[in-house]
């Protein structure tokens, strides 16, 4: 099982882009299991839609990557890449999902080669499929330059008179 802090270890993504809360099951090269909490403090139910939340689609996919990412970025020698999206297969949404959901998402490995990744996943509310599809990634080596911090705004000019 990995907490919040061990997934941003593996993970770039941060608020609030991290979508995925906890890892419950991991086997390297094998497969994962995540978990999204989703509360209606998000801010994409503002207008997603007003009267009638609904966690927009392409969001549920955001989440489910990432847990994909996670089993990929986990493997031997892919430890500090990026695993980025690079298609999707079979993709279907079979119910909406709700604030007060718990978002259960499990990624099998199909195929790893080279910088090259392909999983299936599915994701579950209440032991109900509500998306599942086959995701590939490419696996890139990460900016050396990146850092955790926010960047910076460039300061006001000086104006000489």
């Amino acid at each position: 099982m990995l907490d919040i802090e061990q997934i941003r270890a593996i993970l770039p993504h941060r608020y609030p882009f991290l979508l995925v809360d906890r890892i419950l099951e991991l086997e390297p090269g094998k497969r994962a299991v995540g978990l999204k909490c989703v509360t209606a403090n998000e801010e994409f139910f503002q207008g997603h839609f007003p009267g009638h939340a609904v966690m927009p689609g392409v969001l549920v996919l955001e989440a489910m990557a990432q847990v994909g990412g996670v089993l990929l970025l986990t493997m031997s020698g892919n430890n500090g890449k990026l695993a980025y999206f690079g298609g999707m297969d079979n993709v279907r949404f079979r119910k909406p999902v709700l604030p007060g959901d718990v978002l259960i998402t499990e990624v099998e490995l199909l195929k790893n080669r080279g910088s090259v990744g392909k999983v299936k996943v599915t994701g579950r509310v209440n032991d109900q499929v509500v998306a599942e599809g086959e995701f590939i990634f490419a696996l890139v080596e990460r900016d050396s330059k990146a850092t955790d911090e926010p960047a910076k705004t460039p300061e006001e000019p000086v104006l000489v008179k």
